[in-house]
């Protein structure tokens, strides 16, 4: 497959044709593909990162949100049936982290086979907590987004940006916040999760649930920050990616 950086889901930050592996990666709620653009620099040349533009944002903001994580992991899933003709695997943060463990089954059934799942800054998907955002007045979402993500205050200041980022991150906290696990199958690849030690959203025994979500390897990795510590441990973060990566990709071949 010859990626382009306008198909329709999938964006290229960094075109490595000659990649060994690729890392597709599923941004969290209201977040945009352009959000993995310093992780696909740092992976550079040897992954490829894909990164998922979901509808209702940036240039698909004219474009319907989708507000059930099943019928969003179903198009996903369809979408990188072309992109899987390489050894590859998926990273998602926070609702991308469930979407990312949805999306890797329905492949897995598909005969696309992912190396490994990485999940950061979520709890399993057979943990539950009793969320109901998406039923309350836009302040109290725009108040949520701001407690978590210091790096967005300013910008969700301005009514013309909530505006235009409000369906998008409404439909999303809807999909995660309906979202019910189904059992059934698991995974059979190594998960490995990452979270901040600081996450209001995820405790470290949370986190350690996704266990019972594959009959591969799991491991649990935390580094200092909270919710969106990856903004500011980009580096470490992708070191431990490529080194677990090649370890995946070794044990394979």
């Amino acid at each position: 497959m010859t990626g382009t950086t306008d198909d329709t889901w999938i964006r290229v930050p960094h075109r490595n044709p000659g990649s060994r592996t690729r890392l597709v990666c599923l941004p969290h709620a209201g977040g945009a593909a352009s959000y993995y653009h310093p992780m696909s620099a740092a992976l550079a040349p040897d992954v490829e990162v894909l990164s998922v533009q979901y509808p209702g944002r940036h240039d698909r903001r004219h474009e319907r949100p989708v507000d059930d994580l099943h019928l969003l992991a179903d198009r996903i899933a369809e979408a990188l049936g072309p992109w899987t003709d390489r050894p590859f695997a998926l990273f998602g943060h926070s609702y991308g982290a469930l979407l990312g463990y949805e999306v890797a089954l329905r492949l897995r059934a598909a005969e696309h086979h992912p190396l490994a799942l990485f999940v950061s800054g979520r709890r399993a998907p057979s943990t539950h907590r009793d969320e109901r955002l998406h039923l309350k007045p836009d302040a109290a979402l725009i108040a949520e987004l701001k407690s978590l993500d210091g790096t967005v205050g300013a910008l969700l200041d301005n009514e013309e940006i909530i505006a235009m980022v409000m369906p998008a991150l409404r439909a999303d906290y809807r999909a995660v916040e309906t979202y019910v696990h189904q059992p059934g199958p698991e995974l059979d690849i190594p998960v490995t999760a990452f979270i901040g030690d600081d996450d209001p959203k995820v405790t470290s025994q949370e986190a350690a649930r996704w266990r019972d979500h594959t009959t591969s390897d799991f491991s649990l990795e935390i580094f200092p920050g909270g919710h969106f510590y990856l903004a500011e441990r980009w580096q470490e973060l992708t070191s431990s990616l490529r080194r677990r990566l090649d370890a995946v990709v070794h044990s394979t071949t």
